[in-house]
C-alpha cells in the first residue's frame, strides 16, 4: 500500500492526484515548486517503475511542467529526481526566474524557506489544481 514519506508530507501540501502521481506544492514561497510522487509502494528510482508507469510519469511531468510554466510565466522549468534526503521517489518541478533568490544556482540550501501565508497557500493550491484539471 502506498504511503507518503513523512518529510514530504511535512514539507508540502496536496494539490491533486493524477493517474500515477500525487501533485504536491512545496511550502516555500521563494519558488513556484511542485513535486510529483508516484503512488507506488517502495519505489526509489524511476527505473524501478514498470515501463507503463515510466511512460505515464513522463506524461505527468510534462503536463505539470507546462501548467506550472503557464501559471507563473516562468522562462525556465527545472525538473529533477534527486532523493538524497528522502528515499521515496519524487520529482521536483520548479519554476525559475532570473530574479529568484538562488538564480542561477540550485535552490537547495541557498536561502531560508519562506512560508506561504494561509491565504496565499490555499489560493495557489486552488489555482494550480484548476489549471492541472483543465490540462488533463
Amino acid at each position: 500500500m502506498f504511503s507518503l514519506h513523512p518529510r514530504l508530507a511535512a514539507d508540502s501540501v496536496s494539490v491533486l492526484t493524477l493517474s500515477l502521481c500525487e501533485v504536491r506544492l512545496i511550502r516555500d514561497a521563494n519558488y513556484p515548486w511542485l513535486i510529483l510522487v508516484p503512488q507506488r509502494e517502495a519505489i526509489r528510482e524511476i527505473h524501478e517503475l514498470s515501463v507503463v508507469d515510466q511512460q505515464l510519469l513522463m506524461e505527468e511531468i510534462s503536463r505539470v511542467s507546462k501548467s506550472l510554466q503557464a501559471h507563473c510565466k516562468a522562462p525556465k522549468i527545472n525538473v529533477a529526481a534527486l532523493g538524497n534526503m528522502v528515499p521515496q521517489l519524487h520529482i521536483h518541478i520548479v519554476a525559475r526566474f532570473e530574479s529568484d533568490p538562488s538564480w542561477p544556482g540550485a535552490i537547495w540550501g541557498t536561502v531560508p524557506a519562506v512560508p506561504y501565508t494561509d491565504g496565499a497557500l490555499s489560493e495557489t493550491v486552488r489555482t494550480l489544481a484548476e489549471r492541472l484539471q483543465a490540462a488533463g
